[in-house]
């Protein structure tokens, strides 16, 4: 293998290399976004939750009382 046909392996390797780190990378970005997409619903449902216990708190279960579902 000649020296010119060496240079242009290595060369068509780092451009494969290039493009999955570019295509890596894009991947990476994306899910940060969905991350913090996640992360900020996951807030909003505890925050949720804790308004609706801190609601219910003062409430007394009675045992004759029908549950909700029904």
């Amino acid at each position: 293998m000649s020296d010119a046909d060496r240079l242009t392996e290595l060369e068509t390797q780092i451009a494969h290399m290039t493009r999955q780190s570019d295509e890596l990378s894009d991947i990476v970005a994306d899910q940060a976004k969905r991350i913090v997409v996640l992360e900020r619903r996951l807030l909003a449902l505890m925050e949720r939750a804790a308004a609706d216990e801190a609601a219910t708190a003062g409430s007394v279960v009675l045992g004759d009382q029908r549950p909700p579902h029904w």
